[in-house]
């Protein structure tokens, strides 16, 4: 099997802090952070036993290509990419919810809609929807950052009378979030795809809000074909994805959501190589690109010094 990274565990010069996510590394300097993204795989809240080949360089570098397009738009937080699994730019204090949006009833809201919701987050929703029908126009749904479990639903009344955002800020991020949505799906359309929803994160650095970490990768939106979308909303059929919905399918099938007691399948290197292929695959799709391999012999040493190279 191809290399992969599963976790790293460097020490660098004036770094003064370290941060595991479920999929990023990422190494705390004064006033900068070096996010190395690993190759771990996430699904149902719970990090998977083998990492996958290549999976940090697909987000890391799906992730730089759409901050770029999109940094007229918006400020975001990326300085430079030194290496295919690595992003250098500003520390920011990360506002504590997620800025989620929405222009098609699908996955979490279209399982609240048929339980009977006609508001979500505050958002009224009319009547008469299907499953992955578009909505009138995009919602924003913002969800709590949560730093254990699962982030919840609130609304935009709340996080403004609770004082997690201070309205100004809010207005900005609701401002920015339709802004990134809405170049984000003309780039999907001109690959023939539909951008469903998404979510983006911000934060403050020196008192300026950024647009912060991933956006437009499969692992934070939803995508679907467009060819054969009209068909199977006619035809009441699901439609064909393009996210990491194969890999939560996959554990579904084995017996797997997450819940207490269950046990993940056996990762084989079947398995995880059909993975690899599938996120290869999502990048020259989302992209339009022909995904280059990087080198994997050595990885930590190669991503080591491409970090070291760039803080002197």
């Amino acid at each position: 099997m191809t290399e992969a990274i599963k976790e790293t565990h460097f020490t660098f010069p004036g770094q003064q802090g370290f941060y595991k996510g479920k999929v990023r590394d990422v190494y705390i300097f004064e006033k900068e952070l070096v996010v190395v993204a690993s190759d771990r795989i996430s699904a149902f809240d719970v990090v998977l036993p083998r990492a996958i080949p290549y999976k940090g360089q697909v987000l890391n570098q799906i992730a730089a290509k759409f901050l770029e397009a999109t940094s007229d738009l918006v400020p975001n937080w990326v300085s430079t990419v030194p290496d295919p699994n690595v992003t250098i730019g500003k520390r920011c204090e990360p506002f504590k919810v997620e800025m989620v949006v929405r222009g098609y009833l699908a996955g979490h809201a279209a399982r609240e809609y048929k339980a009977g919701k006609r508001v979500l987050c505050g958002v009224p929703l009319p009547e008469g929807l299907k499953e992955n029908d578009p909505l009138p126009t995009p919602i924003i749904t913002p969800t709590t950052k949560a730093d254990a479990g699962h982030d919840e639903d609130i609304s935009r009344e709340e996080i403004l009378r609770q004082g997690i955002v201070e309205a100004a800020d809010y207005e900005q991020l609701e401002a920015y979030t339709l802004a990134l949505f809405q170049r984000g799906q003309e780039m999907a359309r001109e690959k023939g795809l539909i951008l469903v929803d998404t979510k983006y994160e911000f934060g403050k650095h020196e008192g300026k809000i950024f647009l912060i970490d991933e956006i437009h990768t499969p692992d934070s939106s939803r995508y679907f074909y467009e060819e054969g979308y009209s068909d199977n909303q006619a035809r009441e059929l699901p439609q064909k994805q393009l996210s990491k919905e194969f890999v939560r399918q996959w554990l579904i099938a084995g017996g797997f959501q997450g819940k207490e007691g269950q046990q993940i399948p056996e990762m084989t290197d079947e398995i995880v190589e059909s993975i690899s292929d599938r996120y290869i695959e999502l990048f020259e799709k989302i992209t339009g690109e022909k995904f280059v391999k990087a080198e994997t012999a050595n990885l930590e040493n190669r991503i080591e010094e491409a970090i070291l190279n760039q803080l002197k």
